[in-house]
């Protein structure tokens, strides 16, 4: 299975502490070098820089082959590269949180998910309790609607 990330998936879930769920659900994981850069930049958060100095054996850098398209400006330059080396790889899945890196990904024929996707997937494989890893997720900035939130969860609780 050939799946690519943009960089929020992989902060997320480093957040969490839920990053080995990346290897145990998808062996391997490949991003643009681009997101790699944005990793390693000084506005990154320290626990990022710091675990991309030092990236694991499940995880692959890559350069892209060909530039993104004029549709794709709008999208920051990491969203822009995992969505062009998705589509050079012939991708299975690409990770990926942001909405208009998401509907842009979907328009283009990827199979998406983010970090909800990956957690709902770990919960039903029994790797992670999702509503601790939920109340975790939401202690950071990440934004979300409560009402997906909540159909989540209802997957979980009744």
């Amino acid at each position: 299975m050939i799946v690519v990330s943009d960089t929020s998936p992989i902060l997320y879930l480093l957040l969490l502490d839920q990053l080995e769920l990346l290897p145990r659900l998808y062996d391997q994981v490949i991003i643009p070098q681009i997101v790699q850069t944005e990793m390693t930049a000084t506005e990154a958060p320290p626990k990022l820089r710091q675990w991309i100095a030092a990236p694991p054996v499940w995880l692959t850098v890559s350069a892209i082959t060909f530039e993104p398209d004029a549709v794709l400006q709008r999208l920051n330059p990491g969203e822009q590269a995992a969505i062009v080396l998705a589509e050079q790889l012939k991708a299975d899945l690409l990770l990926i949180d942001e909405k208009a890196g998401r509907q842009a990904a979907i328009q283009r024929g990827l199979k998406i998910t983010g970090v909800l996707g990956i957690l709902d997937e770990a919960a039903m494989l029994n790797l992670i309790d999702l509503p601790s890893a939920i109340v975790q997720l939401q202690q950071t900035n990440f934004r979300v609607s409560p009402t997906l939130i909540q159909t989540l969860l209802a997957k979980y609780c009744t």
